[in-house]
């Protein structure tokens, strides 16, 4: 695969670049269409990058009226769940930023699982061009989990593989607890303008190392399968996260 990799001493050195990336690509959406449009991402990792975002140092920085905000996957909970990955996103950004509430586009996760995905389904039709079934994300925020899933797309599942439609649930038991989730589906990510994985902590040491430099198998290692057709592909790791990546 060939990307960018950025290793950085400890996880507040990455989310500051994060932080500074994200701003970046949000001025320079802005500037040439006037809007920004984003996914984010759930787990643990991308909740420093919020907070910075939330920041005097930030905040100011960003045009947030012309902001649109997606996420990339959902667990099925009410958004008022601690589980949600919109409920953090939320509490430590939404909520903190001038951003309009309608352009705020939450995987409505309190539905039954074929709903939630119509439902979210309509709403990447609906902010995307005419004729398309999704918008182009300016920039995709993802994470990287110790089996190699991105998103929920995880090991084994046949999401992996889907060319066509843009959502899907994922409901079947995965590593002995039922996953009860909405994901985006690959051809969404990849036809993003930027993809940035954010990835912190050395229990992922073995699935990067896997992903950047393995055989491709997205079976296995289902974040292989995150491929953008046109745009940039990122990746931003701790020192403790690289630390198995041998030099090329």
């Amino acid at each position: 695969m060939n990307q960018d990799l950025q290793i950085f001493e400890n996880s507040e050195l990455l989310a500051n670049a994060a932080a500074r990336a994200f701003t970046a690509a949000a001025a320079d959406a802005v500037a040439s269409r006037r809007s920004f449009i984003a996914a984010l991402s759930g787990g643990s990792t991308p909740k420093a990058l919020f907070s910075l975002l939330a920041s005097p140092a930030y905040r100011g920085e960003i045009d947030w009226q012309a902001v649109h905000i997606f996420w990339g996957d959902e667990r099925l909970v009410p958004a008022d769940d601690p589980g949600s990955n919109y409920y953090h996103a939320r509490h430590l950004l939404l909520s903190q930023v001038p951003i309009p509430s309608t352009q705020v586009h939450r995987v409505r996760g309190e539905l039954p699982a074929g709903e939630a995905v119509e439902d979210y389904t309509t709403q990447l039709r609906e902010s995307a061009s005419m004729g398309l079934a999704w918008p182009r994300f300016d920039l995709a925020l993802m994470g990287l989990g110790a089996d190699g899933h991105t998103a929920s797309l995880f090991p084994g599942s046949t999401a992996v593989m889907e060319e066509e439609r843009s959502v899907l649930a994922v409901t079947a038991d995965y590593a002995g607890r039922p996953a009860h989730r909405v994901t985006l589906t690959p051809p969404v990510f990849n036809s993003a303008q930027r993809i940035l994985f954010l990835v912190t902590g050395k229990e992922k040491a073995t699935a990067l190392s896997a992903v950047l430099r393995a055989p491709k198998d997205v079976q296995q290692w289902p974040a292989q399968s995150i491929q953008p057709v046109s745009g940039s592909l990122t990746w931003f790791a701790d020192r403790a996260a690289a630390s198995q990546l041998s030099p090329i």
